[in-house]
């Protein structure tokens, strides 16, 4: 893989776009990346890293701190990485989670992480996936490499991999799973002690199933009294001599088994008892059952004969009834003539009530009217009163339609005089408006003109109004914004300050470093080793420094301290532009006057604008009522006229109706004769009328009866001469309604139907037991007998039940436990082999190197890494010093089989690692890192890696030491390979030619300055 260009915007220390053209350096093969401490050097491999994976390692979950502390809120943020893998070109584009502005509204919302992969084909960037989730798969094809893997072989930091040579076999261990990815053996190592466990759990479990089969089924054969032999118990002693917990389980599975064979003779006595006590069960039973008939057969022939008795009794009064039916059924057949005199009877004397009821309502009517009429009138003289009578209503009848007219007409004139008079006061009315309203018309235009005139200036009021209010605002504005602008100044000062002394800080700092270095490097030497410096082994006068060492970490914070200090001054700086900037801004607005002043000048403008706003809606208002006092004058003229036409009609229909009324009353008083009303003459006339009709109908119906009445009579006697009955009321007793009749009759055919029956069960039952006592037969003797047989054979078959059931049980038990026992042997041997083989991958005895499966296979890796390592090595140290992999038995049981060593060719032996010096140290760790970025790259398929970075390091090595590692890096840009170098050195400096300067400008963010023209995209 090889790198063509980064583009860098919002990132880190960057603000704005920054490009880095890494094709430009592909002559000179190797590049310094320089610049101050904090400019933002490692951010450049940061972007990288970035862009590639998503995440940066030293800002591991907290994606946020990628984006540019210097970016505006709208300002964005992105990532561009330009690479070539195999024989394709990509370009990966990508933006960390951050926080901008809504784009509607106020307030922020989150931008989240986007991620763009596109592939240059034909000459244009084609897109291939739009999704982080997308990119990150594909990436993973294309690269071949995991983040982890990549760090390891692209960045070489020289701290991490100087702690991995000196670190002991378990952090080696750790970092070696990440890079080689061996977790899959310590599953393997875990599974086969999961199956050494489980392995010696099943054979524990076989001996225990065992054992507590046998328990259970000795406990049993105690309970039975089944230890001894030919099926009788031996003593208790005996028997846990031979089945107890000490004995073998040879002898306890032998013993059980002779124990099932006399349950199993035990069940089988049990059952033939079983046997013989149903059959005694059932003899006693069918002897039980047969008394107990024979007294249930007692019992109903005593039951019959009682029932016959009382049947017998009941049969004069039996007789008494078939003589009563018997009369009732003959006077059944005289009820048509009987009914029909009686109803004869009845009908003439409801004839007879009718008539004096319609003479005396024809004597009251008579007497209340005028006329002489006769109190009992025969019938001639009843038809000559109907026939007047009815002359009399028909007269009345015609008169009374006239007289209903002449009521209404009087009603409507009634209703027109009033109609008339509130016309008139109408007409009144109207006349006294339509003189009135043109004087007030003319009242309301004059005051409608001063309106209008007054209202003019409305407008220029209100603008007036809102100028001032908008300047008093400024002036408001400039009143908060100077308080503002005071305490940005003062932080400005305070700002100012705080870096003044950050800088004095890291000036200081520098001064006690330069003045210790002599110091520094006389706490380091070691009595008989070799000076770093000189190379002798004695050191009879070394400096000596007298405060405490400056560490890297002190600088690093001060210098820290020092830049955030600058930041804030910038920042504060800004604040303080900015509200400077508003205070003129709000002054410029108020027009250069105070807020008492505009404030005064508002009061009065507003007082004009309120004078302004009455008076237009008083002009308003006024308009209103001149347009409604128009419409009523034109209206009052319309109804006046309106008034007028129907004042003169209800006067001609008043005349017409009063000539109308004048003829109806002749008409009516010729109608009315004596009475006060035509309709009072009209009822008189129909009452009379109707009484006579109503008389003249009773008599004749009273006639009609008597005649009836003296016919049925003649009927009835002629039907009672052939009965046996002297008379209508003898006959009439007899009679029974046809319900008494019925249930005569059932109780009749009843009665004969039981006796027979009766009769009939007496005489079967006599012969059934013809020769047997009445005195009942005794049963109990023979229930006793059938219960004691019954409860006998119950527990016989329980027994018996039981006694198989636990034969069974017995019998499984013992299979069981034999099975069991024959298993066990094989689990034993294969949870043997399981064990053996799972404590020597964990690195337990018989391992005596004490190395897990994993340890093994990373030893074999860590191997082919000093191999390689060597290689590089032997050069830069000219040959004297070469890694050597250890698997000797670390000390207390530790990890074993990871261990490094420097052989060292002066002296032949090999030491530890920590006996080297400090630029040893780096030239061993550089060495190894080269070596585990080859064997990394090739267990990664072989993935060559066209550009790679080297982080600091290079200040501890002497000038001929640096030389050699020098040319060791100038090796590897040999076949187009690329490599940058980060480092503070002045002779690297000098030595390569290529750099890539980054620089902190004075408003804070960085900016990347490289001395080669950046192409276009593709």
């Amino acid at each position: 893989m090889k790198l063509h260009r980064l583009e860098l915007t919002g990132f880190g220390p960057f603000r704005d776009t920054q490009i880095v053209d890494f094709d430009a350096f592909e002559t000179d093969g190797i590049f310094l990346i320089a610049g101050r401490t904090g400019a933002g050097k490692s951010s450049v491999l940061d972007g990288v890293c970035f862009g590639l994976y998503g995440g940066v390692p030293r800002y591991e979950g907290s994606e946020r701190r990628l984006r540019s502390d210097h970016c505006d809120p709208a300002d964005p943020t992105r990532v561009v990485v330009e690479f070539t893998a195999g024989d394709t070109r990509w370009r990966v584009t990508r933006s960390p989670e951050y926080d901008r502005p809504k784009q509607r509204g106020t307030g922020m919302t989150t931008e989240p992480h986007r991620a763009q992969l596109e592939e240059w084909i034909d000459g244009e960037w084609i897109g291939r996936a739009a999704r982080p989730v997308d990119v990150a798969r594909d990436l993973d094809e294309i690269l071949g490499l995991s983040q982890q893997q990549f760090l390891q072989v692209i960045l070489l930091a020289q701290n991490r991999f100087a702690e991995f040579l000196l670190a002991k076999n378990d952090d080696r261990q750790r970092l070696l799973r990440r890079l080689f990815g061996t977790r899959t053996y310590e599953g393997y190592q875990s599974a086969l002690d999961e199956r050494r466990r489980a392995a010696e759990a099943h054979v524990t479990s076989a001996g225990e199933g065992v054992q507590m089969l046998l328990a259970e089924a000795e406990a049993m054969l105690a309970t039975d009294g089944l230890e001894g032999a030919d099926g009788e118990a031996s003593d208790p002693d005996g028997a846990r001599a031979e089945i107890g917990e000490g004995a073998p389980l040879e002898s306890r599975i032998a013993a059980v088994g002779r124990g099932v064979d006399r349950a199993a003779y035990r069940a089988e006595s049990l059952r033939r008892e079983s046997d013989a006590a149903e059959e005694a069960h059932r003899s006693a039973d069918r002897a039980h059952t047969d008394l107990v008939a024979l007294r249930d057969a007692q019992g109903e022939r005593a039951r019959a004969r009682a029932a016959l008795a009382a049947r017998e009794a009941e049969c004069s009064a039996i007789d008494a009834d078939r003589a009563v039916l018997a009369a009732a059924r003959e006077a059944e057949e005289l009820r048509p003539v009987l009914e029909a005199e009686a109803a004869a009877e009845v009908a003439l004397a409801t004839a007879h009530r009718a008539e004096d009821e319609a003479l005396t309502q024809w004597r009251v009517t008579a007497e209340a009217d005028d006329a002489d009429h006769p109190r009992n009138p025969a019938v001639d003289e009843l038809a000559a009163i109907i026939d007047a009578a009815t002359a009399a209503a028909a007269v009345a009848d015609a008169a009374r339609g006239v007289e209903r007219d002449l009521e209404r007409w009087r009603a409507e004139l009634d209703g027109i005089s009033a109609r008339v008079r509130a016309g008139e006061v109408a007409q009144a009315d109207l006349e006294a408006q339509a003189a009135a309203l043109p004087l007030e018309l003319a009242a309301l235009d004059h005051d409608l003109a001063v309106a209008r005139d007054a209202a003019g200036g409305r407008d220029a009021a209100r603008q007036r109004v809102a100028d001032l209010e908008s300047r008093r605002m400024a002036a408001q504005e400039v009143v908060r914004e100077e308080v503002l602008l005071r305490d940005a100044e003062a932080a400005y000062l305070a700002r100012t300050t705080a870096h003044d002394s950050a800088r004095t800080a890291v000036t200081a700092l520098l001064q006690r470093r330069l003045a210790g270095y002599a110091g520094e490097l006389a706490n380091a030497l070691t009595p008989g080793e070799p000076c770093g410096v000189c190379g002798s082994i004695e050191h009879p006068s070394p400096a000596r420094h007298d405060g405490e060492p400056v560490t890297d970490d002190e600088m690093h914070a001060a210098e820290s301290a020092r830049d955030a200090a600058a930041a804030a001054e910038q920042e504060a700086a800004r604040l303080a532009t900015a509200a400077r900037e508003r205070v003129a801004a709000a002054r410029e607005r108020a027009g250069g006057e105070s807020e008492e002043a505009l404030t005064a000048t508002l009061t009065a403008a507003r007082s004009i604008a309120a004078d302004a706003d009455a008076a237009a809606v008083r002009r308003e208002e006024l308009v209103e009522r001149r347009a409604q006092l128009a419409a009523k004058v034109t209206d009052v003229a319309a109804e006046r006229d309106q008034v007028r036409l129907r004042l003169s009609a209800e006067r001609e229909r008043a005349a017409s109706v009063r000539a109308e009324i004048g003829a109806a009353e002749q008409t009516v008083d010729r109608a009315r004769g004596g009475y006060a009303t035509v309709a009072a003459c009209q009822e008189a006339a129909e009452t009379r009328r109707g009484a006579a009709e109503a008389l003249r109908r009773a008599r004749e119906e009273t006639a009609r009866a008597r005649a009836a009445r003296e016919q049925a009579t003649a009927h009835t006697a002629t039907a009672l001469e052939p009965t046996r009955f002297a008379d209508p009321l003898d006959a009439a007793g007899a009679l029974r309604d046809r319900a008494t009749r019925g249930q005569l009759e059932t109780r009749i055919t009843d009665h004969d139907v039981a006796l027979r029956t009766e009769r009939d069960r007496v005489r079967e039952w006599e012969l059934k037991l013809a020769g047997v006592d009445d005195e009942p037969v005794d049963v109990e003797a023979a229930a006793v007998a059938a219960a004691a047989a019954r409860d006998a054979w119950s527990a016989a078959v329980e027994a018996a039940a039981r006694a198989a059931q636990r034969a069974a049980h017995l019998g499984e038990l013992a299979t069981r436990a034999g099975d069991a026992q024959r298993k066990i042997g094989d689990l034993a041997a294969e949870a043997a082999a399981v064990t053996r083989l799972a404590h020597t991958v964990a690195g337990r005895a018989p391992n005596t190197h004490r190395m897990t499966l994993e340890s093994f296979v990373l030893a074999a890796e860590l191997e082919e890494i000093v191999a390689a390592a060597n290689l590089r090595l032997d050069e830069m140290s000219a040959g004297r010093y070469r890694l050597q992999h250890s698997d000797a038995l670390a000390a207390r049981g530790a990890a074993s089989g990871l261990g490094l060593q420097i052989l060292d060719a002066h002296t032949g032996r090999p030491r530890p690692a920590s006996s080297l010096s400090g630029g040893e140290t780096f030239l061993a760790s550089l060495a190894l890192a080269l070596g585990l970025a080859e064997v990394v790259t090739a267990r990664a398929g072989g993935v060559r890696l066209d550009t790679l970075f080297i982080d600091e390091g290079f200040g501890s090595l002497d000038d001929e030491t640096l030389d050699l590692a020098m040319r060791t890096l100038d090796g590897l840009r040999q076949g187009g390979r690329t490599v940058g170098l980060i480092s503070h050195v002045a002779a690297m400096k000098e030595q390569i030619p290529a750099q890539l300067l980054v620089e902190a400008t004075a408003q804070g963010p960085s900016v990347i300055r490289q001395d080669v023209a950046v192409p276009a995209p593709g």
